[in-house]
């Protein structure tokens, strides 16, 4: 199995936990970070025995954002290759956010900027009472350049805008009442209950799980007609599976589906 610099993989009984590994930088994140991480998402999308995905930082703080070495690299860069370099790094994000495994984000301490963008690519983001978040790029003369708009699907239009534009940082329970919180947790239970919600993946079908996912995704920014035809084409390639088959079966002997992810 690859190592990587910037980040711990481990799996364990059907769940991939991602764990950032830059605890003395407070878990900042370089662009090497994210092109790892790329790399991870084909990585996991490629085994078939990873049905969940956790992504957890070492140390006190999930991320401060992006590293503060990269924004100084854009300084002095041709427009062209401003463009290009940024685009590639913002790949890594479209790449991570659209892996076929459900996500969990488990947060405590800082969850600033990007990883603010970060946290809100994932399907599901468990918080400590503790946390701390916000967006203080406007305060350092940047616009959010990782994908603002995943905040805004998550939070609405209002509640962006008064986190971005005012640049201030805002504690767990606000972020709960943003949208951004799937559940939140005292800090000590907080491991205990991203593994409790990954747990409940390991008994249902992953190819229905991806494919739902998918569903909702895709399907946010199309019409219902054409969400609807999505439906339809997704199902139609789950019919033929070993899963599917299982779970007809299972209906009708009234019994537990045993899944096996085929």
């Amino acid at each position: 199995m690859n190592e990587y610099k910037n980040w711990l993989f481990d799996v364990t009984d059907r769940v991939a936990t991602l764990t950032l590994n830059r605890a003395e930088k407070m878990n900042s994140i370089t662009p090497e970070a994210l092109l790892e991480l790329r790399e991870l998402v084909g990585v996991i999308n490629g085994r078939s025995d990873i049905w969940a995905v956790v992504v957890a930082s070492a140390g006190s703080h999930f991320t401060v954002g992006v590293d503060v070495s990269a924004i100084g690299m854009m300084v002095g860069q041709e427009p062209e290759t401003y463009r290009q370099n940024l685009r590639d790094l913002q790949d890594c994000l479209d790449q991570f956010e659209a892996l076929t495994k459900p996500t969990i984000a488990q947060i405590r301490g800082y969850c600033l900027g990007g990883g603010m963008i970060l946290a809100c690519c994932c399907d599901f983001r468990v918080v400590s009472k503790t946390a701390v978040f916000g967006l203080p790029e406007v305060k350092r003369s940047i616009g959010v350049i990782m994908g603002t708009q995943r905040i805004t699907r998550v939070a609405g239009l209002a509640a962006t805008k008064e986190m971005t534009l005012l640049a201030e940082n805002f504690g767990a329970e606000q972020a709960q009442r943003y949208g951004l919180v799937t559940q939140l947790v005292a800090d000590d239970e907080l491991e205990t209950a991203v593994s409790d919600l990954a747990n409940k993946f390991r008994s249902l079908p992953p190819r229905a799980v991806g494919v739902a996912k998918r569903i909702i995704d895709e399907g946010y920014s199309m019409t219902v007609r054409e969400s609807q035809d999505l439906e339809i084409e997704a199902q139609q390639a789950l019919l033929n599976s070993a899963d599917f088959q299982e779970a007809v079966a299972a209906f009708f002997a009234k019994r537990p589906p045993r899944y096996t992810g085929r």
